[in-house]
């Protein structure tokens, strides 16, 4: 029974009764010869014997093809189950390491921290939530006062080694965050940094891009260096702070490039800060910021809003910039008289009691 249910048996059936049918057909014409007869039988019987292969190859083909996509889906199934795998490796990397930022020891901190360095390389997904918990590193309370060298030491008038050790893993910190930013005219992802209230030292971004910055009630210690970055959102240096530490420090924002608000509102500079080649090209403001050392705003560009109400310039000034918007602020934007003090074309200086001098615009007047 089983013989009967196989195509190949029913086409060599068939195939015979062709042969026989056609042949004993043929054989009833006394015009055709029996050569011929068998010869028209057998292209008969051959033509379903040829059928049945073709049908055969087809089917084939198909198995193959189907056997193809099994393959080609458990392969895919293989990089899924990979991936998940991978993902899996790397939460588990990543909450290990952010566990290890709370060791009391200042060398696992810091292997932590390179642990978590490598996993952003490694899975770009992960830059931006890494570079959040460095910034939230940052962000922990450092007690400014003991941060200079003359302050940081212990009862005995010894360097206090407790201190420098997390100076030294705050400073990893922040060579960490600069090394994960892109450069500056890199294609790509712009990260965001929020260090609201963060203390740093030596702090040096310099020809890096980056979205937004919050630095609110930063105390910026030592120097800190923006030069050549590109800031692709809001930057928020609001109420902050610039000091010296271990070193006699400057604020460096030369070539910088704001394409977004810049608020350096309420900030304090302590040293010498330059401004030198900037473009700020969103609004722009200084209101209440004081420039305790000298302020260099040399050929800076600004071309939507700026704002320099009650700005305070205590020592050399220079504020020839390239260009200036239409929207300019001098509201008691005062100088001090002794210094030398440049300004840009239809600028002048206004004098008043104890040394001092405001700045006013006599342009449209």
């Amino acid at each position: 029974m089983k013989l009967w249910r196989s195509p190949l048996a029913w086409t060599f059936f068939a195939s015979a009764v062709l042969l026989v049918g056609v042949g004993g057909w043929l054989l009833a014409d006394p015009a055709t010869s029996r050569s011929d007869a068998l010869k028209t039988g057998g292209l008969a019987g051959g033509a379903i014997v040829a059928l049945y292969a073709l049908w055969l190859n087809d089917r084939r083909r198909r198995v193959e093809e189907r056997r193809q996509d099994i393959e080609r889906q458990r392969h895919e199934l293989e990089s899924q189950r990979a991936e998940l795998d991978r993902e899996r490796v790397a939460d588990e990397r990543f909450a290990k390491s952010v566990e290890l930022l709370g060791h009391a020891a200042d060398q696992v901190r810091v292997g932590a921290m390179h642990a978590l360095a490598g996993l952003a390389r490694s899975r770009p997904e992960y830059t931006q939530t890494v570079l959040d918990v460095l910034c939230s590193y940052l962000r922990r309370p450092f007690d400014v006062n003991q941060s200079s060298s003359s302050a940081r030491v212990d009862d005995d008038g010894q360097p206090d080694p407790e201190r420098e050790r997390e100076l030294t893993v705050r400073l990893t910190a922040q060579r960490l965050v600069a090394d994960l930013l892109p450069s500056r005219d890199a294609e790509g992802p712009a990260y965001d940094l929020d260090l609201t209230s963060a203390t740093l030292e030596y702090f040096d971004l310099s020809g890096k891009l980056v979205g937004g910055l919050l630095l609110r009630y930063a105390s910026l210690r030592s120097s800190t260096n923006l030069s050549g970055c590109r800031f692709k959102g809001r930057v928020y240096f609001t109420a902050a702070g610039t000091g010296s530490s271990r070193l006699v420090g400057y604020f460096r924002c030369r070539g910088t490039v704001f394409e977004s608000h810049a608020w350096f509102s309420g900030t304090t500079f302590a040293e010498g800060a330059e401004f030198t080649e900037t473009t700020f090209a969103g609004r722009t403001t200084f209101k209440d910021a004081t420039f305790v050392k000298n302020a260099e705003f040399t050929d800076v560009t600004a071309s939507d809003s700026l704002d320099l109400r009650r700005t305070s310039f205590e020592g050399q000034t220079d504020l020839r910039f390239a260009s200036l918007p239409e929207s300019v602020s001098l509201y008691n934007t005062r100088v001090r008289s002794e210094k030398d003090i440049q300004l840009p074309a239809g600028w002048e200086l206004e004098d008043l009691r104890d040394g001092e001098a405001r700045i006013v615009s006599k342009v449209g007047k």
